[in-house]
């Protein structure tokens, strides 16, 4: 039995769960959700957040703050004064389930991060490694429902056909993330269009074959002063 079966979800409570534009633009298709109801941005100066894995997003209004987008949080039903992914589903605690059970509202649509984790590729070819998963990343005095997998992941855990290919998928779309950051900040414009910008961005994806060939990199943006108002957010 996978260590997510039966589980309260300690690692949906003690993250902040990063997306890239793809998951946000999946889960928006997926559910018939707005931006707004399903991302916010975090302040995340030291890297916690972001890690090696999604890029910061800096933003006219705090032009030096460096931003990780992420799903948003909300407060516990079933532990009040505590958080989890807004995602996340949750049954009480029983005698079986001291810290209840949580399921994940969107499995099939779920971020990468959350696909591929705890994985990632070994450094020396392509195979897919296990990282450790330590007890808890949260001070102990927040309490168990903040603990994480009750059990040490195994390699007999992970699908050895899909666990590798969300890998392939969460590299490739990671690093044409990272080139929509470099866009964004070249310029840091107001977090009320980033939505916007984001759809025009990857609605430019897929393009027709010419004579010349095929575009190498990200989609022009400067376009986005173009999109209709009503696409913006009120500040």
């Amino acid at each position: 039995m996978p260590p997510c079966e039966n589980c309260h979800a300690g690692c949906c409570r003690s993250f902040a769960i990063p997306v890239t534009g793809a998951d946000l633009l999946r889960i928006e298709r997926d559910l018939s959700l707005s931006f707004w109801e399903i991302a916010c941005r975090w302040a995340d100066a030291e890297g916690q957040i972001a890690g090696r894995y999604v890029p910061h997003f800096f933003f006219a209004d705090e032009p030096e703050t460096p931003f990780a987008i992420c799903l948003k949080q909300t407060e516990s039903s079933v532990f009040p004064q505590t958080r989890r992914c807004q995602f996340l589903q949750e049954t009480p605690p029983d005698t079986q389930h001291p810290l209840g059970q949580g399921r994940c509202g969107i499995y099939a649509s779920r971020p990468m991060a959350c696909r591929v984790f705890p994985t990632r590729f070994s450094n020396t070819g392509p195979l897919v490694v296990l990282n450790h998963v330590p007890q808890r990343v949260l001070p102990t005095e927040d309490g168990p429902i903040y603990n994480l997998c009750g059990r040490p992941w195994e390699a007999a855990d992970i699908d050895p056909i899909q666990g590798l290919q969300d890998l392939v998928i969460a590299k490739f779309e990671a690093e044409f993330y990272q080139q929509v950051a470099a866009a964004w900040n070249q310029h840091r414009w107001e977090w009320d269009i980033f939505p916007a910008f984001l759809q025009a961005t990857y609605e430019q994806r897929v393009v027709q074959r010419t004579s010349e060939g095929l575009a190498s990199q990200v989609p022009p943006i400067l376009s986005i002063h173009s999109l209709p108002k009503k696409q913006r957010r009120a500040a």
